[in-house]
């Protein structure tokens, strides 16, 4: 079935199945008072809309920032139960009649017999919103040590589109390289992101928690097979903003690479929600409990620049991995939050606020924990 998109013609991600003659409707800011009747958030902390501008991911055309889908079905991290999903709902409603095309998840999102929930709850609210042209799925594919050949990634991917209900995936990810432990299982993972797409089954391919080194394999040995790599996702904020962080960004630019940016707000610390005596619950309060007084500065200089702009500072941590070139992919689950980060859409941070920030990143004696499966 051919879909046409009312903002981005041909750039077809995301195909519902058993469609039934739908046609989307795009609210823009000169056609819709809708749009800022839903943003309930004070006015002075964002725009009521922000320009419905685009940027490339290969061959796709998506929002300039994402929503993640971590926390759906997370009962560990993030407290999820089932009786949110109204709200979950909701906030994914929000995010697509404000513009947000792009949303993040993956087979592993969920945790115990809510595996793959994130995928489930998603392909539900697409069926059931009634603007779904333009939406772009990226979902990564975990790379399970029983999975070792290049069908059963193929697999997975099928598994996926099943829970998501889409006959195509926009960006098939793979989510962790096996490079530091398993490095023959690595060929095959990389043959089954090329067999999915030669199939199909997905629009782009991409990779997370890949370092520059690994990276430039992968996009060689992609590229030697006709496949294009057209996204590297990885935490990048200015809690990870190290040399890896700083290298990998560079070989994205010379690649053609589009980085996209998880943990933009450091998992809620640069939020300024939380301090030593206000913690969250449950393993994030541990880490925040290590990192959090060592970051009195960075906090300072967000707090002092979102005064100043009438922002809030998790909307100015996110300005900041847009200035810098990457798709920011926020994780929402409430309205509030989703209507607190499109404050950070519309707007760009000056040159002298973009040192000062980095300045005071650089000079904070603490940092974020990487993740134990990025490699180099």
């Amino acid at each position: 079935m051919a879909l046409s998109s009312p903002i981005a013609p041909g750039f077809l991600a995301a195909v519902p199945r058993r469609s039934s003659g739908w046609r989307a409707s795009i609210e823009t800011p000169q056609e819709s008072s809708s749009v800022g009747k839903s943003l309930r958030f004070p006015p002075r902390l964002g725009p009521l809309f922000w320009p419905w501008e685009k940027v490339k991911v290969g061959p796709l055309s998506v929002s300039p920032m994402g929503f993640g889908t971590w926390a759906w079905g997370n009962q560990l991290l993030w407290g999820y139960q089932e009786q949110m999903d109204g709200v979950l709902q909701e906030t994914f409603n929000l995010a697509l009649r404000n513009g947000i095309t792009l949303f993040d998840t993956a087979d592993s999102y969920g945790t115990g017999r809510l595996n793959g929930k994130s995928e489930k709850l998603l392909g539900k609210f697409i069926r059931s919103s009634n603007i779904q042209d333009n939406i772009v799925i990226a979902t990564k594919f975990a790379a399970y040590p029983w999975r070792l050949t290049s069908g059963q990634f193929v697999r997975a991917c099928k598994s996926s589109l099943d829970r998501l209900q889409l006959e195509q995936i926009g960006i098939g990810q793979l989510h962790w390289s096996t490079a530091n432990y398993a490095p023959l299982q690595e060929l095959a993972l990389w043959d089954g992101l090329v067999a999915m797409y030669e199939k199909g089954l997905v629009r782009a391919v991409g990779v997370s928690n890949y370092g520059p080194k690994q990276l430039i394999k992968i996009h060689n040995y992609l590229n030697s097979r006709g496949v294009p790599l057209c996204s590297a996702q990885v935490q990048f904020s200015l809690l990870s903003m190290g040399n890896d962080q700083l290298e990998l960004k560079a070989v994205c630019d010379s690649l053609g690479i589009r980085l996209i940016a998880y943990s933009p707000l450091g998992l809620g610390m640069l939020t300024g929600k939380y301090t030593a005596s206000n913690l969250p619950r449950g393993p994030r309060g541990f880490l925040f409990r290590q990192i959090l007084p060592g970051l009195d500065l960075l906090l300072s200089s967000l707090k002092e620049i979102a005064q100043k702009r009438r922002k809030t500072m998790s909307q100015v941590a996110i300005n900041w991995c847009i200035c810098k070139g990457t798709i920011p992919i926020p994780g929402v689950k409430t309205v509030k939050q989703a209507e607190e980060n499109l404050g950070s859409l519309g707007w760009r941070l000056n040159s002298d606020e973009i040192f000062e920030l980095e300045s005071a990143a650089k000079n904070s004696p603490k940092k974020m924990i990487q993740n134990i499966f990025q490699t180099r």
